[in-house]
């Protein structure tokens, strides 16, 4: 049977060899040889919390500013695959309910595109949710595609998603609390808000991991 010594050299050899062959380096900052350095930990430890209000009256919560290197972690997690990223990201998530939720909620992820999810394998949003320990429930489908909302204006984006979504009702009678990860300009919050609300379900307010700066100052 190995020794302890020689399976830990096993084990140090291998990593060394993965390292060589897939060399990482972290998702925030591009330090070499981790994939998330000590002050990337640190800053999605101690978020930027920021508030916004849509048109309609929905308040979304973000956890964080989409800038630096918490944009390009969320990038890494959504173009490159880094799921690892979901726990951290998760957790913020769930600290910002603890903070801006005061009554018992259930959380609703924004639907992935089947394009999106074709590209990624997984459901950005809801895997989120789920690495946040928040109760949740898949209530929203997409009813119609729409195009890719990037480059596109603010108008655009809303015209863009106008009436894509439906919802169905919640059984249990509490009011939602919408999810998604980052902010742009609200559009596909604003009408997943009206989609719940034909439904006959309350919606609360939005959470996201993060949002874009605002012209102009900070949220």
């Amino acid at each position: 049977m190995p020794s302890p010594a020689f399976a830990r050299a096993v084990r140090r050899a291998t990593a060394d060899a993965l390292a060589f062959v897939l060399p990482v380096s972290c998702a925030g900052c591009g330090a070499p040889d981790v994939a998330l350095c000590p002050a990337c930990i640190r800053r999605l430890t101690v978020p930027a919390r920021t508030s916004r209000a849509l048109d309609g009256g929905l308040t979304v919560h973000s956890a964080f500013v989409y800038e630096g290197e918490v944009a390009r972690m969320l990038r890494a997690l959504k173009e490159e695959g880094r799921t690892s990223l979901t726990r951290p990201f998760g957790a913020a998530l769930a600290a910002l309910a603890a903070t801006v939720v005061r009554e018992p909620a259930v959380f609703v992820p924004l639907p992935t595109s089947r394009a999106a999810f074709r590209r990624r394998g997984y459901r950005v949003v809801e895997t989120l949710v789920r690495r946040s320990s928040l109760p949740a429930a898949r209530l929203l489908r997409v009813a119609r595609p729409t195009v890719d909302q990037r480059g596109l204006g603010r108008a655009d984006r809303a015209r863009n998603v106008a009436g894509s979504l439906q919802a169905r009702p919640l059984r249990a009678p509490h009011p939602v609390v919408l999810v998604d990860d980052v902010l742009t300009t609200g559009a596909t919050l604003a009408e997943a808000a009206r989609a719940l609300r034909a439904a006959g379900v309350p919606v609360l307010c939005a959470l996201t991991v993060a949002a874009t700066p605002r012209r102009g100052g900070p949220t």
